[in-house]
């Protein structure tokens, strides 16, 4: 008796796995997903970084070239040039 319930309970054991979705297929497909959100996630925060430091060196580059103007170039720019004053 005690052996027909052993056999009956490792009968049904594959039946609960199967009936819960974690089957070898499934839980490859899981950890292919993951991987997939992963590589998109590092994908996203690279390019932020990227665009930030181009954003960055953008701001830096005017600030330089305004930096080294000249005076006339400055008169130039604020339409002094030829007034008097």
């Amino acid at each position: 008796m005690v052996k027909k319930k052993q056999q009956q309970q490792q009968r049904r054991q594959p039946e609960r796995s199967e009936q819960s979705g974690n089957t070898l297929a499934d839980q490859l497909q899981g950890d292919v997903l993951e991987k997939l959100k992963s590589a998109k996630k590092q994908l996203q925060d690279t390019e932020r970084q990227q665009e930030e430091e181009r954003l960055a060196q953008a701001e830096f580059n005017r600030k330089q070239k305004e930096k080294n103007k000249s005076f006339a170039e400055l008169l130039d720019e604020y339409g002094m040039k030829g007034n008097k004053f």
